[in-house]
């Protein structure tokens, strides 16, 4: 997979890109980064990305022809190929694990980061084909909430983790919870390990497990539980 991120900040992406999973996926030949620097697309000399908003009012607006010209360099970049390109916006649709899953087959996704109060109209009309939010909270930008998206995508790629069936039994998987999990030492400070996790009876843990998952799913996300149930 290849993604390409197109943001005023740059700096903001590199950190995060390059650290942990994601940078071994890319070492690996799995997914290649690619950052644009809007400022590239810029055609006066102080490399202007943002502009005052018709009609009056506060803050800036990031200005439709920087995104438009840095999405068709990708395009041609990468032989024309159709790509999915992303907004990432407080009035997108909210981001969940069931979409993580289908943009993680793409072959090709670009990601817009918006900043200051927003991003000229017409490129949501015109350039974007899926806005996405990671929740019902402001950010200063789009590229912290970008490296969410790319990092929930790219951990659900073949070998970008050592063990997919960890992923797989994740929270929100089948619209439940994850069960609750211990390690070495069995006892700290006189809080034990439920002795069903040492009884080595795989069966009765697997068990335990499903029924923890449903019983703290129950508690914490009802939402959750009545879609999987839902007639």
């Amino acid at each position: 997979m290849r993604i390409s991120v197109v943001t005023a900040f740059p700096d903001l992406l590199r950190g995060p890109l390059s650290e942990s999973i994601l940078r071994r996926a890319e070492d690996k030949g799995i997914v290649h980064f690619d950052i644009y620097d809007l400022r590239n697309f810029t055609s006066d000399k102080h490399r202007q990305v943002d502009d005052y908003p018709y009609g009056g009012g506060p803050g800036m607006i990031l200005k439709a022809e920087p995104f438009f010209l840095a999405v068709q360099a990708i395009h041609e970049a990468n032989g024309g190929s159709v790509s999915k390109v992303i907004l990432l916006s407080p009035q997108g649709k909210q981001y969940k694990q069931a979409t993580a899953k289908k943009l993680s087959v793409e072959k090709h996704l670009i990601f817009l980061c918006g900043h200051y109060k927003g991003v000229d109209e017409r490129v949501r009309q015109y350039l974007v084909t899926d806005e996405i939010s990671i929740g019902d909270y402001i950010l200063t930008g789009g590229e912290l909430a970008a490296a969410v998206v790319i990092d929930s995508i790219v951990r659900l790629m073949p070998e970008a983790i050592g063990d997919i069936d960890s992923a797989l039994s994740d929270s929100f998987e089948n619209n439940l919870l994850d069960c609750p999990h211990y390690t070495r030492p069995e006892e700290y400070s006189g809080m034990k390990v439920p002795e069903i996790l040492l009884s080595g009876n795989h069966a009765k843990i697997d068990e335990w497990r499903i029924e923890q998952s449903a019983r703290r799913t129950q508690e914490r996300r009802q939402d959750l539980w009545k879609q999987r149930y839902s007639v």
